[in-house]
């Protein structure tokens, strides 16, 4: 049984909700967002929320109930909050630049420049003296996460020296070099 799923979801002052059959929509101060629940799922709109159950007792209704409240949660702290990923660029000579609004290019120690297209509903930003640290942001969880993660895939930090991209706090375990 899903503890998280028997919870309903709290509609924040200023978001509107609408459940239509089995997709969930909501409209806040940052945009609108929408998510449809897999078959397995009933949603409805309560007094207290929006809830979710499952409607049999089969193992993939158990799965999709906690992941389905979970879902319309980031729906909802999306359209009132949003959500963010910082970046930092360790390295001599690493750099980013924004080219116009749809394109991150990024000088990580290859022949060549790194280019990223960023899709729509996302911002990135490059802040930093140096052109160091990037701060992707906007409404859906999924694809701001999505679009960090390509970005620092395409050099991740290595465990020598530390240079390459991650995520802001996080911990690289480094080892030691060669011994004579």
């Amino acid at each position: 049984m899903s503890r998280i799923g028997r919870n309903p979801v709290v509609v924040p002052a200023g978001v509107t909700a609408t459940v239509d059959g089995q997709t969930v929509k909501m409209k806040g101060p940052k945009g609108e967002l929408s998510f449809t629940c897999p078959e397995e799922i009933e949603v409805k709109k309560g007094a207290a929320g929006i809830e979710v159950k499952p409607r049999d007792e089969t193992k993939k209704a158990q799965a999709m109930w906690g992941m389905a409240r979970t879902q319309i949660l980031n729906l909802a702290d999306g359209v009132t909050k949003g959500y963010a990923h910082t970046l930092e660029i360790h390295g001599v000579g690493f750099r980013a630049a924004l080219k116009g609004k749809d394109t991150l290019q990024l000088q990580i120690g290859f022949s060549h420049d790194v280019i990223h297209k960023i899709p729509p509903g996302v911002d990135v930003k490059v802040a930093g003296a140096k052109q160091e640290v990037i701060e992707v942001s906007g409404i859906d969880k999924q694809r701001v996460g999505q679009v960090a993660a390509e970005i620092r895939a395409s050099r991740p930090p290595e465990p020598y020296q530390g240079k390459g991209i991650r995520y802001r706090g996080e911990y690289i375990h480094r080892k030691e070099g060669k011994k004579k």
